[in-house]
């Protein structure tokens, strides 16, 4: 999860999130380099006398900085568009959860096992056990088994909400009388924490995600545990 003065990601919990990450640096790597080269123009242009008033055009040099930069957007391009195609991407999967946003909490459907459904609230600071975090905890978590193809079906039932996780590299719009979809699959067991990142009101900063990974068959005690209580 995040922690204080952190400047990169968090680390990648998804094969999808594993993916954004190496297109990150790709793209840095190239916004660093052109932004170095501008620099030393700027900074050749000033101290030196690096110029020639006489030049009016030359066709060399527009066709230089015509297929120099298309070559670069190409190299942005095809990589964003291989991950866009992995994130919409949805195989053969084991669970689908569906992921219903109020104002301000979430309620969670297994479809899959006898209809589970229960909701998600926050825990208020002052109910807080040692070792849990503030604002971020809830008192029921959305508990997945891990290395499971995952299908999430989000919407909400009053205002836009969005059901986002970074550490799966997960952020999808719950929008009142739409369903939409998105897939992953949680690499290592673990909780990974996240939190409505569309205003909704003004609890909006109060109804945040908590999901679990765990081994299958964890997974499936939990279910039927859950299904006791309800």
């Amino acid at each position: 999860m995040a922690h204080p003065s952190q400047l990169g990601f968090q680390d990648a919990a998804s094969p999808v999130m594993e993916e954004l990450l190496h297109f990150h640096d790709h793209t840095l790597m190239i916004v660093f380099l052109i932004s170095s080269l501008v620099l030393y123009i700027i900074v050749a242009m000033v101290s030196t006398k690096l110029t020639n008033k006489y030049i009016l055009d030359s066709q060399e040099i527009e066709i230089v900085w015509t297929i120099v930069p298309a070559i670069i957007l190409v190299m942005i391009a095809l990589p964003s568009l291989r991950i866009l195609y992995l994130m919409d991407e949805v195989n053969d999967p084991h669970i689908t959860i569906k992921a219903l946003g109020h104002q301000w909490y979430w309620t969670y459907e297994y479809t899959d096992y006898q209809d589970l459904e229960f909701d998600s609230y926050m825990i208020q600071t002052e109910d807080l056990n040692p070792g849990q975090f503030r604002l971020l905890e809830t008192d029921h978590r959305m508990v997945v088994p891990m290395q499971s193809p995952i299908r999430m079906l989000i919407t909400a039932e009053d205002v836009l909400h969005s059901w986002t996780v970074p550490a799966l590299g997960v952020k999808m719009d719950a929008v009142p009388g739409r369903l939409n979809q998105t897939a992953f699959i949680i690499s290592r067991p673990g909780v990974y924490y996240g939190q409505c990142s569309e205003i909704c009101g003004a609890n909006h900063s109060f109804m945040p995600i908590v999901v679990e990974a765990v081994p299958l068959e964890h997974f499936e005690n939990w279910s039927s545990l859950m299904l006791e209580e309800i």
